[in-house]
């Protein structure tokens, strides 16, 4: 057997001792954030009663109780403040401008307001029932507080029924202007009002 080399050693101790330095130090790497490579933005969702994308509530009678989820993602590369404003419409009243990054003029009956770390979702139930008949929807309830909306609906011949449409619009806190702002991201369902 032939002895090393003195370069031979010092190149087996160099490895030796990175490879030592890159385990020691895995544990702080993996706390050290990078970059984001992909596109960072924001989710919001409904799902239906059984906690899925199906079954929405679609037929609905006075004072019956219904229940969805609501969902938000953050994906935005750091912690967020989140406002989801719940509204509600007739089939002639504005929705939010995506376009222009309108909210709907439309007042905010019932909001949840929460902070979400970057890669973390929030749900929660939300459960409503509304308050009329067919064509005049006097309050809405939701998460057992009532709000007077007062709104009208006519027949929709075309498809058959008195049409309204309950809308969750996302807002981001700004720290720079200290306010909410319209995060450009809205879902609703639609609601025939049956007698």
């Amino acid at each position: 057997m032939k002895p090393m080399k003195l370069d031979e050693v010092r190149i087996i101790f160099l490895v030796a001792g990175l490879t030592l330095t890159l385990i020691a130090a895995s544990p702080a790497l993996s706390l050290i954030s990078l970059p984001r490579s992909e596109e960072s933005f924001s989710e919001l969702w409904l799902l239906g009663p059984e906690h899925k994308a199906e079954n929405y509530p679609f037929n609905v009678s006075n004072m019956t109780q219904h229940r969805i989820y609501v969902g938000v993602g953050n994906q935005l590369g750091y912690a967020a403040y989140y406002n989801v404003s719940v509204k509600f419409r007739n089939q002639t009243q504005q929705l939010p401008n995506s376009t222009t990054s309108e909210p709907s003029p439309l007042p905010t009956l019932y909001e949840f307001c929460f902070v979400l770390l970057d890669g973390n979702m929030w749900e929660a139930p939300l459960i409503f029932a509304i308050e009329g008949n067919s064509s005049l929807i006097q309050n809405i309830s939701i998460n057992g507080m009532v709000f007077p909306v007062n709104c009208t609906s006519t027949w929709d011949s075309a498809r058959n029924g008195f049409y309204y449409q309950m809308f969750f619009e996302l807002w981001l806190y700004n720290v720079t202007s200290s306010r909410f702002q319209y995060h450009n991201r809205f879902v609703g369902i639609w609601l025939n009002v049956t007698g």
